[in-house]
């Protein structure tokens, strides 16, 4: 939980993605070790075990050495999108079996008459309905039917194949009665199976997203114990007994217990590491909006910093293809009310596959061919070209020395892919399609970028961007030059960037309880003591990831809506003096803000209260200066290569340099900047140095 001292010197992120598995060693002083290898599908452990227990060998480091383990990972979005959960049941109220069908009644897709809804994730036949009402206010206006309810459990029981059990109830939110009933009938006859109960999991209304919520929770539920389970027992075999902390959708970290009881919290963990890091990475070089950016194997991702701040959002639709954060494309996956980093993802990656289309046209992803077989060049049998395959091509990756010498490609492979696959097809030159492949998938991340900045009025040439993950350096300066970003900032370590961003955040937890009433007619005595109902929550869960009384701080937010509207805004709760005027005023001006009107003469409505309760670590979780050491360094020589920039400047001799042979006063492109983890492509009409916390600065020749 805090800076490591004596004895415990060094903290590890470990992020697994579909490509590859990343792994930083992070001392007190900034000494950072990293590794990067191959992800394992079938057993994601086995990677984290072998790249942990490698550095731990090269280095000499002891299990007693590791102060804690902070995690991102991609298990429980792959549950949910291979539809790899566990069978799952639901019980809920007589009448609302079919809410996960009939959903919002939102399409993603207005036009596509093709579109089909995702298949629910408990099946018709494995929802069970039981006779009980609770209104509103939590008051039982029909009692619950209890033999009713036993004979359901029975019956969902009976074969053994049901895995776990999501209980939703109409109203569970203002008084969870009737669903603590039916989990005391459930243990009577079954004391192990997982149980989830929706006014534990997200008591707040809208049964819909209440249910949904609760049924994913309980569908990847076991499969995200297990798998912490067993990275908990890969860890002690290399006697690391450090604290394990996984990454949370919001930005936060959670002890594996927290984790393990609720993994909606964790869908998007991986992604929302890099976030957090290039909050850090902007703060470091005092500066406050910026674009990110994050190209690894399978997806490119992107948010927007405004104010050292990322945004945050309170939902979200997982499996709905590809997610450009917008806000009225609803309905096309699952849907999660939890808080998350807004963060917009695209299928396009350094393996995303190439392909025609109908009219000859290049296309890009969103198919993978993830880290087993990989692109053609990895010789493991794939022979579909991929984004991988058209930059080995046009030289902007050195087949030879790749993870430090660790993978290596084969380019004659590609070159035969793509000339058979591709340019013989289209009758083009070979360098022409692999630069058309590298300039559609561009477009296609641009798509990314444009979601977080101008399609929400932000113009991106005020933004500087920051590329990271193992591709994103590789094609960061090309993206920008179609947005007219004339600025490019390549982290530290940049391709295992995200491991280290676990590194950064707060212990966190987030809590909601719905509290509806007329603002100006709500007791400031009962708002008072609904809010520390829910800070004691949030304290017992720290004091039980060992953080102490005097190191835990909570934060107060207030839901509010005028009548008759469907949603509402979320803003700070101080409780001072006059706290109704204030929160009545604090509404309105977010109103405005966001929706460009306000209305004075309108009721205010009080939804939700939701508190943030954070562990303080003692010491700073960033380190004042990094020292990258071994692997996070390269020692390679410099030389040249020919790299292919464009029918217009065509082919160029480029040096090819090692990251710590750029200086404070820089260089001028074409460049190539090796790293072990990653490369950075500077074209023609491009500068690059390096300044504070080794972050490399990339600016465009301004015309």
């Amino acid at each position: 939980m805090f800076w490591p001292g004596a004895g415990m010197k060094y903290r590890i992120g470990i992020d697994i993605g579909g490509t590859f598995t990343d792994v930083v060693f992070l001392a007190g002083d900034g000494t950072t070790l990293t590794a990067k290898l191959s992800s394992t599908p079938q057993d994601y452990s086995l990677a984290i075990a072998e790249g942990v227990g490698r550095l731990m060998q090269q280095h000499g480091i002891s299990g007693t050495d590791v102060g804690e383990v902070l995690h991102g990972t991609t298990i429980a979005t792959n549950a949910i999108l291979q539809h790899r959960g566990v069978k799952t049941a639901l019980i809920t109220t007589e009448g609302f079996a079919d809410v996960l069908e009939i959903r919002r009644l939102r399409m993603p897709v207005l036009y596509d008459l093709a579109w089909r809804k995702p298949e629910a994730l408990v099946a018709r036949a494995n929802r069970y309905e039981v006779t009980e009402r609770m209104d509103h206010r939590g008051k039982a206006a029909k009692p619950l039917d209890e033999a009713q309810a036993a004979t359901a459990i029975d019956k969902l029981l009976a074969d053994g194949s049901i895995e776990a059990i999501a209980v939703c109830l109409l109203n569970s939110y203002a008084n969870g009665a009737h669903e603590d009933r039916i989990l005391e009938l459930i243990r009577a006859r079954d004391k192990d199976i997982p149980v989830c109960l929706s006014w534990q999991v997200l008591p707040e209304i809208r049964e819909y997203e209440r249910t949904s919520t609760t049924v994913v929770n309980a569908y990847i539920l076991p499969v995200v114990q297990g798998y912490l389970e067993a990275l908990s027992n890969r860890l002690r075999s290399l006697e690391i007994t450090a604290p394990i902390m996984v990454m949370q959708s919001n930005g936060g970290a959670m002890g594996v217990a927290a984790a393990s009881a609720l993994p909606i919290h964790i869908i998007e963990s991986g992604p929302a590491a890099g976030v957090v890091g290039a909050a850090e990475i902007i703060k470091q070089l005092g500066h406050d909006n910026a674009l990110t950016f994050d190209m690894g194997g399978t997806t490119a991702k992107a948010a927007i910093i405004e104010n050292g701040t990322y945004n945050r959002v309170g939902e979200l639709d997982v499996g709905a293809g590809i997610n450009l954060a917008g806000r009225l494309l609803k309905g096309g996956g699952y849907h999660v009310r939890v808080p998350a980093i807004d963060i917009a993802e695209i299928g396009a990656g350094g393996g995303s596959l190439l392909a025609l289309d109908d009219v000859g046209g290049i296309s890009v992803g969103p198919e993978s061919a993830g880290a087993d077989p990989g692109p053609v060049c990895y010789g493991l049998g794939n022979d579909i070209p991929t984004v991988t395959d058209a930059n080995v091509l046009l030289g902007y990756l050195n087949p030879q020395h790749l993870v430090g010498g660790g993978l290596s490609l084969n380019k004659d492979r590609a070159t035969a892919a793509l000339r058979d696959k591709m340019a013989a097809p289209l009758d083009m030159s070979i360098e022409a399609v692999a630069y058309g492949a590298h300039t559609v998938a561009d477009a296609t991340m641009a798509r990314a970028l444009r979601a977080v900045s101008s399609d929400r009025g932000r113009d991106p040439r005020d933004f500087a961007l920051i590329a990271f993950g193992g591709n994103g350096p590789v094609h960061a300066a090309s993206l920008c030059d179609g947005l007219d970003i004339k600025r490019i900032l390549i982290p530290p370590i940049g391709g295992v960037f995200s491991a280290l961003g676990l590194l950064f955040p707060a212990t966190e937890h987030h809590y909601v309880q719905t509290f509806r009433r007329q603002l100006k007619n709500c007791d400031p005595g009962k708002l008072e003591s609904a809010f520390e109902n829910k800070e004691a929550e949030g304290r017992a869960a720290l004091l039980a990831e060992g953080y102490g009384p005097n190191q835990v701080c909570c934060e107060r937010f207030i839901d509010l809506r005028y009548r008759g509207e469907n949603s509402e805004l979320s803003v700070p709760y101080s409780g001072a003096a006059n706290v109704l005027a204030t929160l009545r005023q604090a509404f309105d001006d977010a109103h405005e803000k966001i929706y460009g009107y306000h209305s004075a003469k309108e009721s205010v409505e009080i939804v939700n209260l939701r508190v943030v309760a954070s562990g303080l670590s003692k010491i700073s979780r960033v380190p004042a200066q990094l020292k990258l050491s071994g692997q996070g360094s390269t020692n390679l020589e410099s030389t040249e290569r020919q790299a292919y920039f464009g029918p217009v400047m065509g082919w160029h001799a480029t040096p090819v340099l090692g990251r710590g042979e750029i200086d404070e006063t820089g260089r001028a492109g074409p460049l190539i900047i090796e790293e072990y983890d990653c490369t950075t492509v500077v074209p023609p009409g491009w500068r690059i140095h390096r300044g504070h916390w080794d972050i490399m600065v990339m600016t465009a020749d301004q015309d």
